[in-house]
């Protein structure tokens, strides 16, 4: 296969995280899985613990956690699941999780996230809280293990979104200082920043062995969607809420497994997935066609922005 050449594979948007992974042995592997307490999370760390590997949840509520990595454990006989505590918006949270982990990681799969604050939220340091815990905090916590995926070349997925449609990178206003905070225009340059974060990644971390892609895992009923749902729902929402083509948590996380773990995406570095296929360049004239936006939009790809959001990062970070 050429390096330009689009990847695809047997799964579609009705396989299963289980699916993707069948017939494969992590055992050995060693998985760190962000926001595994809830949604397609759980199921991530479920599907790679269930194939051998050594899975930790890393986690806001350690007691959630702990019971999470029971049933894990109860369901696939993998008592190699552990839990640690991960504040991703907390500075000292993602350095102690750092510091303390010791040998090497395989993988590393940053999926928590928030999505559509209401309201503009900001972080100790001003940083708008969808930036800062979307992409800040996991670029963070990327930097702090490095050494850990350096150690045996690891792979890198970012849980990014179809949102990132809706924004590139404003660099002149990331953190709305100056612009009219909207929610989505908030989550879309966050999820835009999770690709960017893996082209600039699996560039810069080629010759330790790290490759970083990013993906749509399609959309799941789950707490992610908490600040839309409700009683106050204006009728248009609540009409593409009714009409979404919802997946179960378990194809959720397919997505996830397969650039986590599958030998067909082995040295693949740098590119965004949907439905366990990379994904076409978004089509704007086709956007209407479905309430599931797909596709992977040029902003999201661009070499020069993602060198710039790496710069810009490490600033922010003072690293």
């Amino acid at each position: 296969m050429s390096n330009n050449a689009r990847l695809t594979t047997p799964f579609n948007r009705e396989t299963t995280a289980d699916e993707v992974l069948s017939g494969v042995d992590l055992t050995g592997k060693r998985a760190v899985v962000t926001g595994a307490a809830s949604g397609i999370g759980i199921e991530t760390a479920r599907s790679l613990a269930g194939a051998g590997a050594e899975v930790t949840l890393a986690v806001r509520n350690t007691d959630t956690g702990r019971k999470v990595a029971a049933d894990i454990t109860a369901t696939t006989g993998n008592s190699k699941v552990g839990v640690a505590a991960l504040e991703l918006t907390d500075r000292s949270s993602v350095a102690a999780f750092a510091d303390v982990w010791s040998g090497p990681l395989h993988i590393l799969v940053n999926n928590a996230g928030v999505m559509a604050l209401p309201e503009l939220r900001r972080t100790p340091q001003g940083w708008e809280y969808q930036f800062a815990t979307n992409h800040l905090g996991h670029f963070d916590l990327a930097l702090g293990l490095h050494d850990a995926l350096a150690a045996e070349g690891a792979r890198i997925v970012a849980v990014s979104s179809s949102g990132h449609l809706v924004s590139p990178i404003v660099f002149d206003d990331i953190h709305f200082e100056r612009r009219a905070y909207d929610p989505w225009h908030g989550y879309g340059q966050s999820k835009t920043a999770n690709v960017l974060f893996a082209v600039e990644a699996s560039r810069r971390w080629a010759e330790d062995g790290i490759t970083a892609n990013a993906l749509m895992p399609g959309g799941i009923r789950s707490g992610l969607q908490r600040h839309q749902e409700g009683a106050d729902m204006d009728p248009a929402t609540r009409e593409t809420f009714d009409r979404y083509p919802w997946r179960t948590p378990e194809q959720g996380a397919a997505t996830s497994v397969l650039l986590a773990a599958s030998p067909l995406v082995e040295g693949v570095g740098g590119r965004y997935f949907e439905n366990c296929n990379e994904a076409l360049p978004h089509d704007p004239a086709t956007a209407g066609a479905s309430v599931e936006a797909s596709g992977v939009a040029p902003h999201a790809l661009d070499p020069e922005a993602a060198e710039r959001l790496w710069d810009v990062s490490r600033r922010m970070l003072a690293r």
